[in-house]
């Protein structure tokens, strides 16, 4: 017998647009059961998402006891509704034991953040979504959603990573606790006033590595040597688990939500897609089952992302429209399933306070001021989110991979490293050594060669380098006398 399930919904948005997909969950077995959709308040500014979660577990509980729903269900959540999820199962099952939810389907889930979350909080965003609730639109949850904040640091290290200091922490993923899978598109927006919000490589809203909950984290630590710094990769909490995660060539971030319902024409087939993939994910059983889910699924998303190559696969699953019989237009163009990489940094001291004022430099080690280093610059980091003393980079991997390294010239080391440096906090304290604003030595980040690399396609990756604050002669001295 199907089991119960619970829909949970994203930012400025309400349970009354998952009618169809309930409705599509009734049509595959669901009927038998309760269909419960969950609201919470998204668009007060005074609202966090630590509130809503605190307010859904005592309903959660309430509804249990009172109202009929079972101790035992499974949940869908979309965009926004992903943090609240993530945020309060890290708060009130981080073990994963005694939890409620056993299956997490997270449609479009903006896990790592949305380049909208800081239009929302803009003078634009209050006239669009807030001019019918006195231009509020929820401050505290959009500062949590904006690119690189600390909340999803902080949460993370919560539910994801085990905490520095330790050998290991429990987890609310996995078994005995919740199978979480993640399903994101990477079509923009098709309507003419939404496609001033789209970019390559997401939905419209949330790009896909920023959906992706399978992340990587490491420390740079350049307090004791400039030239070779002290790296510790961050383990998980969930060990070797890798979690599902499909991409799919004609989701937007709407229409992620309709299975039944699409806004961009493809073929039945793939078009079919997003429905089979829910109910796979709402049938599983077990971790076995789970794990050939997770290698089946990432087929899919590399299927997806082999018809940024093939214009003539491209049009076979996005046909283009024809024009009096004649000619062709729209389709999907190449650069919409282009992979990315998402880095989120974090400068610290080596006393631990924030350094802001830093600049990262990306180049062949070999070839640092030649041409490749412009395009990377130019082409293939396609955005710098700068959110406090972090900064969300957007990679093009397939840009990186196929243009890139095309550039280096041959016989020199195809590989991509980074620099940093950081304007001194003034005339008495400098970073790294007193005659210099950066660091003597670089770090490779990537390399043709797929052995080895650390950056990897449609992943969010946390790294936080740690700096030497050096204060000059001046600051103290001892005098004989």
């Amino acid at each position: 017998m199907a089991r119960q399930v619970v829909i949970v919904h994203g930012w400025s948005d309400t349970s009354s647009s998952f009618g169809p997909l309930a409705d599509f969950l009734r049509q595959h077995g669901f009927n038998a059961v309760s269909l419960w959709l969950g609201d919470y308040i998204s668009l007060e500014d005074d609202v966090r998402i630590e509130d809503t979660v605190k307010r859904m577990e005592e309903v959660v509980r309430d509804k249990i006891a009172t109202d009929g729903l079972a101790d035992s269900f499974d949940m869908i959540v979309h965009s926004t509704g992903g943090l609240v999820a993530r945020q309060w199962l890290s708060q009130y099952y981080p073990s994963g034991r005694n939890c409620p939810v056993r299956r997490l389907v997270m449609l479009a889930p903006a896990n790592f953040g949305s380049k909208l979350a800081s239009m929302g909080q803009s003078m634009l965003g209050r006239v669009v979504k807030g001019w019918n609730n006195w231009f509020h639109t929820g401050k505290e949850m959009l500062a949590s959603l904006e690119l690189g904040s600390r909340f999803q640091w902080e949460l993370a290290h919560r539910d994801l990573f085990v905490p520095p200091g330790e050998t290991e922490a429990p987890s609310p993923y996995g078994t005995p606790g919740v199978l979480p899978f993640v399903i994101v598109g990477t079509h923009p927006y098709t309507s003419q006033l939404r496609q001033i919000v789209n970019e390559n490589g997401a939905d419209g809203t949330v790009r896909v590595p920023a959906a992706n909950l399978n992340v990587r984290g490491i420390t740079v630590d350049f307090a004791a040597d400039e030239f070779e710094p002290k790296l510790t990769p961050w383990p998980t909490r969930h060990e070797d688990l890798l979690f599902p995660f499909a991409v799919l060539p004609d989701r937007t971030h709407g229409s992620v939500i309709t299975p039944d319902d699409n806004e961009v024409k493809s073929v039945p087939a793939s078009q079919e897609r997003l429905g089979e993939l829910i109910l796979q994910a709402l049938k599983c059983e077990g971790l076995a089952e789970y794990r050939k889910i997770q290698e089946e699924w990432d087929g899919i998303s590399e299927e997806t992302a082999s018809l940024a190559a093939d214009e003539q696969k491209r049009d076979a699953v996005i046909p283009k429209k024809k024009v009096l019989g004649l000619f062709s237009q729209g389709g999907a163009k190449a650069e919409y399933f282009h992979q990315y990489m998402q880095v989120v940094v974090w400068v610290v001291d080596d006393h631990g306070a924030d350094v802001s004022d830093f600049f990262l430099e990306f180049f062949g080690p070999e070839t640092r001021s030649n041409v490749e280093a412009v395009y990377f610059h130019t082409e293939v980091l396609e955005d710098v989110h700068v959110n406090g003393p972090r900064r969300c980079f957007y990679v093009d991997r397939t840009d990186l991979v196929n243009e890139y390294y095309r550039r280096i010239p041959e016989g020199q080391e195809k590989v991509l490293a980074m620099s940093l440096s950081v304007n001194p906090p003034g005339d008495n304290v400098s970073y790294f050594s007193s005659s210099r604003i950066g660091a003597s030595g670089h770090l490779v980040v990537h390399k043709e060669e797929e052995k080895g690399r650390w950056l990897h396609r449609n992943t969010t990756h946390f790294v936080k380098i740690i700096i030497p604050r050096t204060p000059k002669e001046g600051v103290f001295k001892l005098t004989k006398v």
